[in-house]
């Protein structure tokens, strides 16, 4: 159904529209009944529908309507599987289309910078790619139900502490690079209906008023056409956000911010046609919805609740398994004497807290599902579910289930408590009631599984002391299910960790800064956030970025990149690489297969590597397929602030193909032959290795560098300058140009000349 949006618009009046830029309550958007304009509602996520009907609120304090709670982001991330976010969004989209709901808000793809943050559980990832990539799945199938999604939280909203008021702190290198890059390939791979701007400011001006982030970059250079809305209650000066590029402003203000904007409007502070332009963008997305509404759409509950299991059973990540696919302790046979111990086995924890909670219409333990599959086990409570109390007795009762089974599973994970929008976590350590059964038992037992239930990394004093280790997270309200299907080898273990795990808190690059003192928070740690830190500080981890083990083994051959060397520049080439995965072990495996690339030009400090790619492949024992990948000078790009741009430097970039970050595989060399030149200018402190550094102004530098640089010739490879000494070599090539004037007594004029002669050259 075609509608002329600007034509609608025009009928309105100052009033009506200054109300559809604001909410009628906490969930909904005013209608306009004279003119049509229907009443949508939005409702948080993003891991589930959390409709709120009465006493609605944004914590998730008060009741929602019975929905189906997925695995949450810090699960599904790390099943590095496009396709099966994809499928998630897909059910989700028809939930939204069965209750009415317009926009579901989420996904959340904020930066874990610091596993403190209390809300890394509803994060994706470290890593921007993967955190992009994965996001643009989940959007487009929720809207490929035609429901909206609200991309969020738009920037640099990476804690909880005085989340509200803080001033985020990052050069724009490490925003392009880190923080703003995964919004970026979300918006333009998936064009979310909505983006949500975050509460705090960024490097000095409210998120919600940041005219160069909401409209330059997320507008004019990445080309968003949905509306921005404000994080719930985020707006501090109404009619700036409006000139800033903020559409609507949600919940209901109570009025009195409505008034602001209306006045602003009247005395021409703010332009008519800003607001036609924002209405005009609100109105878009709710017709879009309305004309799209499906009224016999259906939400099954239960057949979401197997959706549920499967996605989870593809994003449990094996951290540990010792002896391999064929001598580990896992999977477990039925004919074991099996101990479970820790009160997740009966109780888990599923999701986190705030407003993405979910009333899960069921929960399905694993004591529960493994029992339903007629398998005896024992259990032992050991520890409590919901706070870190130790108990002598029921430690005792865990030892002595340990004692008398081949096996002992323990299910530890963090209590509601400790991680939760709202607050930061205080430490990275489990419950010291856990942590102490978690010893005792595999003091008494050799055979000991931890399975985890958890949103964030977490230390593991005990991790040599125990054979396996499988990691959860918070899969959702099926998780049971899954967790029986994988510990008994009904399902392969096939997820990577979407996040390093540290040894200890103190090892995470932003320690020192974070999460600063309340009124700012400075980024110092630049572009070195997750592995790209540890990997290049070669530090220990407790498990790497990309880590994930498995019943079968893989191997990887045949790496194969489509030429040799490639030109960004003249021919805007892209680079196919493909690579042989084959399953050598005894059963069924999806193995999560890893791009990343090396610059080895020199041209700025940067990490290592950096995941450029990914795919996940389902193999058969024996069999082999290939896996392609397609790189562009983006995968090979860093961002040069003298350029403005994404700069590609000439010369040789490894392309590598691992299991995880650390877990490296194959790799083969591509040399990119041309590159934009940064901006350069020849003054009075540039020094001679910056010219020689310079392709325009090297041939100058050696040509004169006899008669003005040195006593010697200065040879093209630059091996032995002057004397041959290190120091004299680094002399050399540091000295600025005013030396020639105040060392070497050269005419103040000639050395004025020289340096206009090279910026001729620029």
């Amino acid at each position: 159904m075609e509608r002329d949006i600007k034509a609608l618009v025009k009928q309105l009046t100052i009033e009506e529209k200054v109300g559809l830029c604001g909410g009628e309550d906490w969930w909904h958007l005013r209608a306009v009944e004279r003119l049509g304009v229907p009443r949508v509602m939005v409702s948080d996520g993003p891991h589930g529908l959390r409709k709120q009907n009465d006493k609605a609120d944004h914590l998730g304090v008060n009741d929602s309507i019975k929905a189906v709670c997925f695995p949450a982001a810090c699960a599904t991330a790390s099943s590095f599987d496009k396709e099966l976010l994809y499928r998630m969004g897909e059910a989700i989209g028809e939930e939204c289309q069965a209750e009415n709901v317009s926009v579901i808000l989420g996904p959340a793809i904020n930066i874990k910078r610091n596993p403190l943050c209390g809300r890394n559980f509803e994060y994706i990832s470290e890593d921007p790619f993967l955190a992009g990539k994965s996001a643009a799945a989940f959007i487009k199938g929720v809207q490929s139900k035609n429901v909206g999604t609200s991309l969020k939280h738009f920037a640099a909203n990476n804690q909880e502490f005085f989340r509200t008021t803080t001033d985020s702190i990052v050069d724009e290198r490490t925003l392009r690079e880190i923080y703003l890059a995964a919004f970026e390939t979300a918006v333009k791979e998936a064009q979310p209906w909505t983006v949500m701007c975050s509460y705090n400011k960024l490097n000095g001006v409210h998120a919600s008023e940041h005219q160069w982030l909401l409209t330059k970059v997320l507008r004019g250079e990445w080309g968003f056409k949905g509306y921005v809305v404000s994080d719930w209650f985020a707006v501090s000066d109404r009619p700036a956000a409006l000139k800033a590029g903020l559409d609507l402003e949600m919940p209901y203000s109570g009025g009195h911010n409505d008034e602001a904007l209306l006045k602003a409007v009247e005395d021409g502070r703010v332009p008519q046609d800003v607001l036609d332009t924002a209405v005009e963008r609100i109105l878009s997305k709710v017709f879009e919805y309305a004309d799209n509404r499906r009224i016999e759409a259906e939400f099954n509950r239960d057949a979401h609740h197997a959706i549920a299991a499967e996605i989870e059973k593809e994003s449990a990540v094996l951290l540990k398994n010792e002896g391999g696919p064929d001598n580990g302790l896992l999977p477990l046979k039925k004919d074991q004497k099996v101990a479970f111990i820790g009160a997740y086995a009966a109780k888990p924890r599923f999701q986190g807290g705030g407003s993405s909670h979910i009333n899960a219409h069921k929960v399905t333990s694993t004591l529960e599902a493994v029992r339903a599959r007629g398998v005896d086990v024992t259990y032992v409570e050991g520890f409590p579910s919901d706070r870190d109390v130790g108990d002598p007795v029921a430690l005792a009762a865990a030892v002595e289930s340990a004692l008398q089974a081949d096996v002992a599973v323990v299910f530890a994970g963090l209590p509601d408590a400790f991680e939760s929008e709202g607050y930061d976590r205080e430490h990275m350590r489990l419950p010291d009631c856990q942590n102490a059964v978690i010893a005792a038992v595999a003091e008494a037992q050799p055979n000991v599984v931890v399975v985890l239930h958890n949103g964030s990394p977490v230390e593991a004093p005990w991790i040599a002391r125990v054979k396996s280790v499988l990691e959860l997270y918070l899969g959702g309200q099926a998780v049971g299910e899954a967790a029986a299907a994988l510990l008994f080898g009904e399902a392969n273990p096939s997820g990577k960790l979407a996040e390093t795990f540290p040894l200890r808190l103190e090892d995470n690059p932003s320690y020192e800064n974070f999460p600063g003192d309340g009124r700012t928070v400075e980024y110092r740690e630049g572009v070195f956030v997750g592995y790209r830190y540890y990997d290049y500080r070669k530090m220990d981890v407790l498990f790497p970025f990309g880590h994930g083990l498995s019943y079968t083994s893989f191997r990887y051959d045949n790496l194969k990149l489509e030429r040799s060397t490639v030109d960004f520049v003249t021919g805007g080439e892209t680079l196919i690489v493909t690579v042989d995965i084959t399953n050598t072990g005894k059963v069924k495996g999806k193995e999560a297969v890893q791009l990343y690339v090396e610059d080895k030009t020199g041209a700025t400090i940067r990490p290592v590597r950096e995941l450029k790619g990914f795919d996940k492949v389902s193999l058969a024992p024996g069999e082999t397929k290939q896996v392609v990948f397609m790189l562009n000078k983006r995968s090979f790009s860093w961002y040069n602030v003298k350029l403005n741009d994404w700069y590609c430097g000439a010369g040789d970039y490894n392309v590598v193909i691992g299991a995880s970050s650390r877990d490296l595989r194959l790799s083969a060399t591509v040399r990119v032959t041309s590159h934009v030149n940064p901006p350069f200018h020849v003054d009075w402190n540039t020094t001679v290795d910056a010219l020689l550094k310079d392709p325009r102004t090297r041939p100058l530098t050696l040509e004169l560098g006899e008669k003005y640089f040195g006593n010697d010739k200065v040879p093209e490879g630059l091996e032995n300058i002057a004397s041959g000494t290190k120091w004299a070599e680094r002399g050399y090539l540091e000295a600025p140009l005013r030396n020639l004037y105040m060392v070497r007594g050269i005419p103040y004029e000639t050395v004025k000349k020289i340096i206009e002669s090279f910026n001729k050259l620029l």
